[in-house]
């Protein structure tokens, strides 16, 4: 594989203003549109019609709105196939987002209303669930616990393998790494308005996997460099090289993985499928940003905190040398100085005695 010669640690910055850029974006998207909670998180109806023909999402969404006098949600899915190969009527899915249930009188009253509006398309009841939304709190908070938990235990296992080349700053800064992915994903979902759904907890967990993975094989160069190559060049040119002998290889598998899930979404956009598009879109930008993070994010902050420990290892040193210089006790008269003041006691003793001889006279 071809090694390159690019200088990751001196261009920090810009990589560290690329992220805060795309966060500030995010953040500007929450507070104008909001997030949207998907019915499994905060409680709902979901109601299934199958019908025929082709039919128009965004109509659909105003006459269900007009007919019950409550905001939905469409999505439709076409050309669904049974288990048997037996291929079945298109479905359309209205989700409801709430705390009240959808009565069987207002699901007929959406069916005939639809009917109405589309004579050809023979709407159909196909499927009728409710989520309470004390359920959708708790699933919620048990997918918030699960990811944790994927936090928590990736972090051991890195402060284990690489306690080398300081295990615990290593973990510290892949978590750092992951939270960079978990944000990405999440301002992916706010700006394309998508619900928060399953498929978020599904990409966070596949792409801290990933980026994880990615970042494991940097730190592995890092420490079989450091044991070839010593700390001689700086903590900055032996990360510079690790990451150039392995950027072809995250290039590659971040593009093939990258272009795998592109064609899953070109299918599923195709079909109509929007349950995979939710999954397939936040997919791609994950598995972009777990390479990113891994190689200009994790990498450069190693760097930083080395270095910082180095520099308080040093103060720490200069600090003591100059205590100790200061705590030595004083130098003993030389001896031409001993006897000069020995001469000099001696001629004070015989002017005394002279002058005590001229009193007695």
């Amino acid at each position: 594989m071809r090694t390159f010669q690019m200088k990751f640690y001196e261009n920090r910055k810009i990589f560290f203003a690329i992220s805060l850029g795309i966060i500030v974006i995010g953040l500007l998207f929450n507070i104008i549109r909001g997030v949207d909670l998907d019915i499994n998180f905060k409680g709902g109806a979901l109601i299934k019609y199958s019908y025929s023909g082709e039919i128009n999402a965004e109509n659909v969404q105003n006459v269900v709105k007009k007919t019950v006098d409550r905001s939905v949600t469409t999505a439709i899915s076409k050309n669904i196939q049974s288990a048997a190969g037996e291929q079945t009527l298109n479905n359309v899915t209205l989700s409801f987002a709430g705390t009240d249930s959808l009565t069987v009188d207002s699901q007929k009253q959406i069916q005939a209303a639809l009917n109405q509006e589309y004579p050809d398309a023979d709407f159909q009841i196909v499927e009728s669930n409710s989520v309470n939304a004390t359920m959708g709190r708790r699933f919620f908070l048990k997918c918030i616990v699960a990811v944790l938990i994927a936090f928590l235990l990736l972090d051991f296992y890195i402060a284990i393998r690489f306690r080398r080349i300081g295990g615990t700053a290593a973990a510290v800064f892949s978590i750092v790494a992951l939270l960079h992915d978990v944000v990405m994903i999440y301002f992916t979902f706010v700006i394309f308005g998508i619900p928060l759904n399953s498929n978020f907890i599904a990409v966070l967990l596949t792409v801290l996997g990933y980026s994880l993975n990615d970042t494991i094989v940097v730190y592995d160069r890092i420490r079989e460099n450091r044991k070839l190559l010593g700390l001689k060049a700086g903590y900055n040119s032996l990360v510079n090289v690790s990451i150039n002998q392995t950027f072809t290889r995250s290039v590659y598998t971040a593009t093939s993985t990258f272009l795998a899930v592109l064609v899953v979404f070109v299918v599923a956009n195709f079909y109509h499928l929007t349950s995979v598009t939710t999954f397939a879109l936040p997919m791609m930008v994950g598995v972009v940003s777990g390479t990113y993070s891994s190689i200009c994010i994790a990498g450069p902050l190693y760097v930083m905190w080395e270095q910082h420990k180095t520099k308080e290892k040093a103060g720490k040193l200069s600090t003591a040398s100059v205590k100790s210089a200061g705590e030595v006790s004083p130098a003993k008269p030389s001896a031409a100085t001993q006897s000069a003041n020995a001469s000099a006691s001696a001629k004070g003793g015989k002017s005394k005695q002279k002058s005590k001889n001229k009193k007695r006279k």
